[in-house]
């Protein structure tokens, strides 16, 4: 039972299920507004298994595919693929049951989401090839994340509406931004290796400016999803302290000092989605 427990423990580190709060939230966050007011029970299920099984297929297809990339460089050479803890064909098993899970829970939900199923797990993969040859990744990878948003309002509608598109897009610039500074750790051996990304295109500086910049666009979006949906002072508020957390996360990065980049990358994000979540939630209780 223990070999079990522990080798369940290794997958979830492979996959950094901890970061699982990133994106999850702003799925919850547009199953609320597209059901005004809280979904069912079944509902809220059938979501959170369709997001944690894409989100995990996607981690593990990335693990895979960039396996000789990972060992090469010095920050991620640890990880459990590369070490050797587990297998390319344990690994391979690992995405095709999570993907099984999220297009079984799409089944559950609706044909729509089932017919779209597809096309996510494709933007998905190929996510994991885009540096490989362009330096606007991080935005495919912002288009990923954003399928959770649009999918969980396909869930609760049947259908798709353009009027969560705001969110979507907030969702991609989001990401955007915070990837960006994440790239920064990686910024010499992407140089070095023939890998793209804004800071290695582009100096730390002028990278610094332009996460700053989508998280702008980002907060404005959010604005104007509130304003779109009509939403009342509990959200307002949340986006008040959105903005306090967006000025927070990018004065802890500066040009001469990423010492406390960890910190900017997982604490603040995670508070930040959680923050639009919880404050929308609230909006539609009170």
């Amino acid at each position: 039972m223990s070999a079990v427990l522990h080798k369940v423990s290794l997958y979830l580190k492979m996959i950094k299920f901890s970061h699982s709060i990133f994106a999850l939230p702003f799925a919850f966050t547009a199953a609320l507004i597209a059901a005004s007011g809280v979904p069912s029970l079944s509902r809220i299920l059938w979501i959170t298994v369709a997001m944690l099984g894409a989100r995990s297929g996607a981690m593990g297809l990335n693990r895979i595919i960039d396996r000789k990339i990972d060992k090469a460089n010095p920050r991620t050479a640890g990880r459990e693929i590369p070490q050797g803890v587990i297998m390319v064909s344990e690994a391979v098993g690992f995405v095709l049951l999570s993907f099984g899970c999220m297009i079984f829970a799409a089944f559950m939900l609706n044909p729509l989401c089932l017919k779209l199923s597809p096309i996510a797990i494709g933007v998905l993969f190929l996510y994991s090839f885009t540096k490989r040859f362009t330096w606007t990744a991080h935005f495919v990878l912002g288009l990923a994340i954003s399928a959770a948003p649009i999918g969980a309002w396909v869930a609760i509608k049947g259908t798709f509406d353009p009027a969560v598109i705001p969110l979507a897009v907030a969702v991609i610039f989001w990401l955007a931004g915070f990837d960006v500074l994440y790239a920064l750790q990686d910024r010499e051996f992407d140089r070095q290796h023939g890998l793209f990304s804004i800071p290695q295109r582009f100096e730390i500086g002028r990278s610094l400016f332009l996460a700053r910049t989508f998280h702008a666009a980002a907060f404005v979006l959010l604005v104007i999803n509130g304003a779109l949906f009509r939403l009342g002072i509990p959200y307002w508020i949340g986006m008040i302290i959105i903005a306090g957390l967006f000025l927070y996360e990018h004065s802890l990065v500066r040009n001469d000092d990423l010492s406390r980049l960890d910190m900017a990358f997982f604490n603040m994000n995670g508070y930040i989605s959680m923050t639009v979540f919880l404050f929308t939630l609230a909006d539609f209780l009170i």
